[in-house]
């Protein structure tokens, strides 16, 4: 409702001013259509910094404020060198000095703006409010590793809207992947194609903010991608996306956060408690004497004491215990009854395998 009044009232300035502009001696002349042709041009420039800025809905404000900052140290040193090159004028035209001046501000204002977007990820103490307010919000940058791009699942956790954050994605991932679909294996050439069209479904995103990381730091010098990938969310105080398990223990050693989607995915897995029914389709035999072994539908192994006798059969079980282990979620139990009714029987689920590089 704020935004709204002020636009209004931006408006209404605009307005004032087109009249101002149209009673004023300035635009007299024989031309008697000149004054209102002065009037349309200043609502027209009205209407189009409010289309403008209703326009670019994102507004990035470490952006605005680095071109803020930028032209107000532009035009201080602008300051400063026409007072310093004031000797060197003397005597010369002032329609040219004028126009030296003004080329002086256009280029030391583009400079400074242009200097401060590149290097505002590095001069962080330049926007204080930005750090601030990135730091009650939470909001902190997620870098992507290799391994999360090619598995394929940080594009549908996205699009679900659960991660507003910030995703950068290192130039140097993208080259890692290029030379993976570029390899003369079948099979490394797929997955890394597979994470280029990943990278190409975030960006054509509208809602996902994805950043392409494209400096090079001077901690990168001569260390690998994985290293590169913990200094990087070290430097931007991000955490790091990741499925690779020695990454995980890299990233904790140097104190950086790690998101593993391996985890959220087991956490995501049903509950089971002991004594509850579970319905599954024994797919092979087990280990021990007497076990048959099935999965669910996301993938959670379910060992059956009774059921090797009932591989291809879809049975109930009772689950007696739950064993969480760092590949996943097992699930044991004993079987109830021998099958389930014709009709009741649910989609064949076979195993389903983890995906990685």
């Amino acid at each position: 409702m704020a935004l709204v009044i002020l636009r209004f009232m931006f408006l209404a300035v605009a307005i004032a001013l087109g009249f101002q502009l149209l009673g004023s001696p300035l635009l007299r002349n024989e031309n008697k259509w000149l004054p209102w042709i002065g009037f349309v041009g200043v609502l027209v420039v009205a209407a189009g910094v409010l289309a403008a800025d209703v326009a670019m809905r994102r507004k990035r404000l470490d952006t605005i404020t680095a071109v803020y900052f930028g032209t107000i140290i532009g035009l201080v040193l602008t300051y400063v060198f026409r007072i310093a090159l004031t000797p060197l004028l003397d005597g010369v035209d002032e329609n040219l000095v004028h126009w030296v001046q003004l080329a002086l501000a256009t280029v030391v204002c583009y400079t400074c703006i242009s200097l401060l977007l590149q290097t505002k990820d590095d001069f962080r103490f330049i926007i204080p409010y930005v750090e601030f307010a990135k730091e009650v919000k939470g909001l902190k940058p997620y870098v992507l590793d290799t391994s999360v791009v090619i598995d394929g699942r940080i594009a549908d956790v996205v699009e679900t809207r659960v991660i507003d954050n910030q995703l950068v994605m290192p130039q140097f991932v993208i080259a890692e992947l290029q030379a993976i679909a570029d390899s003369n294996d079948k099979l490394k050439r797929n997955r890394g194609r597979r994470g280029l069209d990943i990278l190409n479904r975030l960006r054509s995103d509208p809602k996902v903010d994805l950043m392409i990381w494209d400096r090079e730091l001077p901690e990168f010098a001569g260390q690998p991608v994985d290293q590169k990938l913990v200094l990087l969310a070290k430097h931007l105080e991000g955490k790091v996306v990741t499925n690779d398990y020695n990454l995980n223990k890299v990233a904790k050693l140097h104190n950086v956060g790690v998101i593993n989607l391996n985890d959220i995915s087991n956490s995501l897995k049903p509950v089971f408690l002991p004594g509850e029914s579970v319905e599954v389709r024994i797919v092979k035999q087990g280990e021990e004497p007497g076990q048959g072994v099935g999965y669910l539908e996301d993938g959670t192994m379910v060992v059956i004491e009774g059921g090797r006798e009932h591989v291809g059969e879809h049975v109930a079980a009772v689950v007696t215990s739950v064993l969480q282990t760092s590949a996943g979620r097992m699930v044991f139990g004993r079987y109830d009854r021998r099958t389930i009714e014709a009709d009741e029987q649910p989609e064949p689920v076979g195993p389903r395998r983890s995906r990685s590089i």
